[in-house]
């Protein structure tokens, strides 16, 4: 992980509203370019704002990385990962689009890290298995197949 990041996401807790789009053919991921060394494909989500709800910020931040508009259906798992320096909390909805086009849109957070970008696809379940381990969110790791991870549920340490 670049300094720069360690520097915004690094030594605090951070609680994240994430959302899984998901289909018989594929899955919405967001790859943040320049965390790592190799590419890191998540469902679109990020960091809850103090007073913000987490469906209100799922809904802004699935707006600010994929420009789709989303209701959320349900509540699916959470996840823990901690690996100094970053502790996260992840909330995981299954949503549905209700407007806008896909394209890859903008983390404010990270706007002023070099090297940073993101770039947004709804990957074929294919194109999933296709990816090493250490490229792919976590929960991931938990299914069988890609195509299953809307049967995750409950708190799962990563």
């Amino acid at each position: 992980m670049n300094q720069p990041v360690q520097k915004i996401a690094g030594n605090r807790l951070r609680v994240r509203a994430c959302g899984v789009l998901a289909d018989e053919e594929g899955i919405i991921l967001v790859n943040h370019r320049g965390l790592y060394q190799h590419s890191f494909w998540a469902p679109p989500g990020g960091g809850i704002n103090f007073g913000e709800s987490v469906t209100k910020c799922l809904v802004r931040e699935f707006k600010e990385e994929t420009s789709l508009d989303i209701e959320i259906e349900e509540f699916l798992f959470s996840t823990e990962f901690i690996r100094f320096p970053i502790h996260a909390l992840e909330l995981f909805f299954k949503v549905h689009k209700i407007g806008g086009v896909l394209k890859s849109g903008n983390d404010p957070e990270f706007k002023d890290v070099q090297g940073y970008s993101l770039d947004v696809k709804k990957m074929t379940w294919p194109e999933i298995e296709l990816l090493k381990k250490e490229e792919l969110h976590g929960s991931f790791a938990r299914v069988k197949s890609g195509k299953n991870i809307l049967d995750l549920r409950g708190y799962l340490i990563l």
